[in-house]
């Protein structure tokens, strides 16, 4: 069984009761997730969490405490699969914050990008 057919299979769509209130479709994916807040000019503040879910229009992830709404993020996740089975990737969202609380923090995205890396060897 392929990677990519292991993890079609294990991701499903969250049951939605307001899916009228939804625009993009939520899977539960967890991933560990690095993040960085804010913008040019600003000191940036650094910290990990875990993915709750992803859509295509935000992520929502669980944090040690609730990060300041509004303001812009960058959320760095490796990602489950290798390119051509052999080339690491790694998931890059830039969005702003625009809920946290102490369920998790959701981000909407604005731009995403893969990026490769090397393959480390443990």
């Amino acid at each position: 069984m392929s990677p990519a057919s292991i993890l079609q299979n294990a991701v499903q769509p969250l049951e939605n009761p307001r899916s009228d209130q939804r625009v993009h479709r939520r899977y539960p994916i967890s991933l560990d997730v690095q993040y960085k807040l804010g913008d040019k000019g600003q000191a940036a503040k650094f910290g990990t969490g875990r993915t709750l879910n992803i859509s295509s229009g935000g992520i929502f992830f669980g944090t040690s405490g609730p990060l300041p709404t509004g303001g812009a993020i960058e959320l760095l996740m490796r990602w489950p699969l290798l390119l051509d089975g052999g080339c690491p990737l790694k998931l890059v969202v830039r969005g702003k914050v625009v809920r946290s609380d102490a369920s998790g923090t959701a981000v909407q995205a604005l731009s995403h990008e893969f990026r490769t890396g090397k393959l480390s060897v443990r």
